[in-house]
């Protein structure tokens, strides 16, 4: 073997070496981007709008698959964006789908005719807002098919539904599941 020969072959297994890593990080940041775009996707909750059920500060998973094989219902806590800002994703709970019927009455969500049971406000009030301009919220309110109304848990601090008015389904950018983080919350969101 000559001194340009094993230079050479030190040089080739360097190469293959990068080739390698760059493949791996390739697979890597294409695998995290199908898992987040597909599977699931990690948010930090900014406001007060979900407490108590979700604080503020709050890491939360909010998963996608569940949506492939079902429709989105009532009680589900579902990740969306934000019709007023674009790309800005919220965090409500769906209180109705399409066809369905959402009053306010005496502090009381009542859909089709039935008030619901809501442990989840801690008793607060559910009272109309003024609605954003061009958002057409009077009560009793139909859902039109394909949208869902939403609401904050937290129904003297949110701006949902009854502010925005019913929400586009196909907004909707998973289920949230899972508080991770901090650990002193940590579980399942019911």
């Amino acid at each position: 073997m000559y001194a340009g020969e094993h230079a050479e072959s030190k040089g080739s297994g360097v190469l293959r070496a990068i080739v390698r890593l760059a493949v791996m990080v390739a697979v890597v940041l294409g695998l995290s981007w199908a898992l987040r775009t597909f599977v699931f996707q990690a948010y930090e909750i900014p406001s007060g709008s979900m407490e108590q059920t979700i604080m503020t500060g709050d890491m939360v998973f909010s998963e996608k698959v569940s949506y492939y094989a079902r429709d989105v219902e009532p009680g589900d806590i579902v990740t969306f964006y934000d019709p007023e800002i674009p790309g800005r994703i919220l965090i409500k709970r769906v209180v109705a789908t399409g066809g369905q019927t959402v009053d306010l009455v005496d502090g009381k969500v009542v859909v089709d005719g039935v008030a619901l049971d809501e442990p989840y406000t801690g008793g607060l009030p559910s009272e109309p807002l003024t609605p954003a301009p061009g958002a057409d919220v009077s009560y009793p309110y139909t859902v039109p098919e394909g949208h869902l109304w939403v609401m904050g848990d937290n129904r003297t601090n949110s701006q949902d539904s009854r502010y925005f008015g019913a929400i586009d389904e196909s907004s909707v950018t998973g289920h949230a599941v899972w508080v991770y983080w901090p650990f002193e919350n940590f579980g399942p969101l019911t």
